[in-house]
């Protein structure tokens, strides 16, 4: 199994999660990470974590990046997480 996966948290209706998704995802990939999306909406949990902060990036080891992100910041914190 990779290490290298993201998790980004995402909502039921956030338009802001799909363009977030639509950024990341490219630049995610050219990285070689993966990017799984894990919807926050009904687990009591992730919606005090993340309710309204959402969409937030979150590497293994639990370094966050919350929006708003361009493409050229994802690509820098990945390389400072690498």
């Amino acid at each position: 199994m990779s290490l290298n996966i993201l998790v980004l948290y995402t909502g039921s209706g956030c338009h802001l999660c799909e363009q977030a998704r639509a950024v990341a995802e490219p630049v995610v990939a050219q990285a070689g990470w993966s990017l799984v999306e894990h919807s926050i909406t009904g687990n009591a949990e992730l919606t005090a974590a993340y309710g309204i902060r959402i969409p937030v990036l979150r590497t293994p080891d639990g370094r966050e990046l919350g929006w708003p992100f361009s493409a050229g910041k994802i690509r820098r914190w990945l390389l400072a997480t690498s």
